[in-house]
């Protein structure tokens, strides 16, 4: 059987990507398998999980629910592009500074959801923090370090800003 391929133009981290992909891949297999871009996870595979949370022109989407192919045109930022060259990106200290990591397996998702809400609101209240992840789930902790560490990021002046380069 043959398989249909497609061609994807998009940005990611930063950087552009054009790409002969197979058209039925999620934007999930395209980001961890085809370029390896390991911290974005396949927790649940169905979107109730938020481990594969990635952000989409400004927006926070489950990598897992989109195919490859919608990725198209978009800006793309994973965890892999939140980090500077040197150092912890502040939401990043942020998490590290309140204990807001456990096992870790939901943190990159968390990470992302939180750079999607910084972005479009710097300075979020409570209520906010709280809508803004909750769709990331995490086994381990109660999630008021987490929410502690996510105010703790927007207090710090965050802005929405990143490394990642707008063309």
């Amino acid at each position: 059987m043959k398989t249909n391929t497609i061609v994807v133009c998009f940005t990611i981290n930063g950087e552009k990507k054009e790409l002969q992909i197979p058209a039925a891949i999620s934007a999930l297999e395209l980001i961890r398998d085809v370029l390896e871009l390991k911290g974005t996870k396949e927790g649940c595979g169905i979107g109730e999980c938020g481990a594969c949370t990635i952000v989409v022109d400004g927006k926070a989407v489950n990598a897992c629910l989109m195919f490859a192919a919608q990725l198209d045109g978009c800006e793309v930022m994973t965890v892999e592009g939140l980090s500077p060259a040197e150092g912890l990106h502040p939401i990043q200290q942020a998490f590290v500074d309140r204990h807001a990591v456990q096992c870790g397996f939901c943190t990159p998702g968390i990470l992302m959801s939180t750079q999607a809400l910084l972005m479009e609101t710097p300075h979020p209240d409570r209520q906010q923090i709280i809508n803004a992840v909750a769709g990331n789930l995490c086994r381990c902790t109660g999630y008021q370090s987490i929410l502690g560490a996510v105010e703790d990021a927007a207090a710090g002046g965050l802005k929405g800003k990143s490394r990642q380069k707008t063309f």
